[in-house]
């Protein structure tokens, strides 16, 4: 790829702009509504309650900041009184059951969740009567993952095993049907509204307590000086600091409320360099280089299908929206860890750790 100057979220656009976000008690809606919030947005948020009882949303008082609403996607009645009231500009939609492990636990849930919570809010906005656009984030898991060293494109062909990622590949199925049938510019189709999928994973930063995520297992064994157990060493994934595809999911969005051209009106993958694909083992070693610690492998007994190598091509992000990511994989574990040592070793403010690396990320 060309080398190019890495384009920034416009805050003048952003101003006073109504944006709705749904999962933002979230690790990422939770950096999504703080990074909107610093640009001068009015931010309107659906959601359940935070899972853990330690999390970033309560961490940054997120409730007395926005519009916070607890409501469950998959009840359309409130979830669409909630849109029409607050008539959005723009729509970021996040909530999902997000995790591989849950969704063999509990998979009808999954599909519920991942699936009809997509075309609720894909049909509720039809009766919005203004100018709405809408990114939907999806995952990198949505592709058909054939186990190989190639890159996957947004015109791969679409799949998943497990029944999270099969859910999410259902849920570009919708968005796509639902462009081409009724958000578009054909006759009899609504011409007001735009919309986009996201496609990103694997994403790591300061604040994110989820189970069974790695870098979370990781911090949890760390603060209490026991072993970090790892359960798929040679997996290897795109790993990426949050703000990073933030920063695609808002570029996105700008020109898809401001521009005419049809190409944003589709799939884009927001991922990390090539060299960020790296395995879990090799993540976790470059952890404990700045917190220090012990691990061990363990046999994965549950024996769950997970796919061992995924990674993203991100040349139509990078030629269509000016984006890239801006740090490497080295550069994103130290701000990782040195989020959590900061809360954890030093007790400093969570809000002030967040504000730090998004004006380093930004500048």
């Amino acid at each position: 790829m060309n080398v190019q100057k890495r384009k920034v979220p416009n805050k003048r656009f952003w101003e006073n702009k109504k944006v709705l976000i749904t999962g933002h008690t979230g690790f990422k809606g939770s950096w999504l509504s703080l990074w909107l919030l610093q640009m001068g947005c009015d931010v309107i948020g659906i959601a359940l309650e935070p899972e853990n009882e330690k999390n970033l949303f309560d961490l940054l008082n997120l409730k007395d900041q926005i519009k916070h609403y607890i409501c469950d996607i998959r009840n359309k009645k409130a979830f669409g009184e909630i849109i029409k009231k607050h008539k959005p500009d723009i729509i970021f939609h996040l909530a999902a059951q997000p995790l591989v492990i849950t969704s063999y636990k509990k998979p009808l849930e999954t599909w519920q969740v991942n699936v009809m919570g997509t075309v609720n809010l894909l049909d509720e906005i039809s009766y919005l009567d203004k100018k709405c656009s809408v990114v939907f984030i999806t995952t990198d898991k949505v592709y058909e993952n054939n186990e190989w060293t190639y890159g996957y494109r947004e015109i791969d062909k679409l799949g998943g095993l497990d029944p999270y990622s099969s859910s999410k590949a259902a849920c570009e199925l919708a968005i796509h049907s639902w462009r081409e049938s009724f958000y578009s510019s054909n006759q009899y189709q609504k011409t007001n509204f735009s919309i986009a999928s996201a496609r990103a994973g694997n994403v790591i930063g300061g604040g994110d307590w989820s189970e069974n995520r790695i870098v979370p297992d990781v911090i949890r064994s760390l603060e209490k000086n026991n072993e970090i157990h790892i359960r798929n060493p040679s997996s290897t994934r795109p790993w990426q600091h949050v703000l990073e595809p933030l920063s695609g999911y808002i570029l996105l969005a700008e020109r898809l409320h401001s521009d005419e051209n049809d190409i944003f009106c589709s799939p884009f993958n927001f991922g990390p360099e090539l060299e960020a694909n790296k395995s879990v083992l090799e993540l976790v070693q470059e952890c404990l280089k700045h917190w220090e610690g012990d691990y061990t492998i363990q046999n994965n007994n549950e024996k769950l299908h997970e796919a061992g190598k995924l990674n993203l091509v991100i040349d139509k992000a990078y030629n269509t929206l000016d984006w890239k990511p801006r740090w490497d994989f080295c550069k994103t574990i130290d701000i990782t860890i040195n989020w959590y040592k900061n809360f954890t070793l030093k007790k400093k403010s969570p809000l002030e750790s967040c504000l730090n690396d998004l004006s380093l990320y930004i500048d």
